[in-house]
């Protein structure tokens, strides 16, 4: 197997990696969850973003390793391939890093119905506020805080 091939398998094999890592499984209709309860408390934070340095990373890397092929040929192209893949990669981590920037959030605390007393962090929400009725729509990371 030549530089060339192996270096294809790897940017593939890279590419399959980060659509994986995209890929989040979506809500099943039988998966939602509705609780009711009323606002206890409410709290400024800021969310991490969800941009993904490794999306910036694989994107640059492919993209120096095709540029890397325009270059040259034999072995000097694979070189060149091999130095376009990691100077994109390097270079696309970077640019994602630098735009990966926290959101304005809320951590909200609900009394529920039951008694239970739930926090949902979220991106803010006007209009909510202390004493108000609220739905607690779905679970996990997945829940949301919106008014009755």
């Amino acid at each position: 197997m030549s530089i060339h091939h192996f270096i294809l398998r790897i940017a593939a094999l890279a590419m399959a990696l980060v659509l994986a890592a995209c890929a989040t499984p979506g809500s099943q209709p039988d998966d939602i969850t509705i609780r009711q309860g009323v606002i206890e408390q409410i709290r400024p934070t800021q969310i991490q973003s969800n941009v993904h340095t490794g999306v910036g990373a694989v994107l640059g890397g492919l993209t120096g390793l095709g540029i890397g092929s325009l270059i040259g040929g034999g072995t000097g192209r694979d070189v060149a391939m091999v130095v376009g893949a990691i100077g994109g990669t390097m270079g696309g981590a970077e640019v994602a890093r630098r735009y990966d920037r926290p959101l304005e959030g809320q951590e909200i605390f609900v009394r529920t119905n039951s008694g239970v007393l739930v926090q949902v962090t979220q991106p803010v929400s006007p209009g909510l506020r202390v004493g108000q009725r609220v739905f607690i729509q779905g679970k996990g990371d997945g829940a949301r805080v919106v008014a009755q």
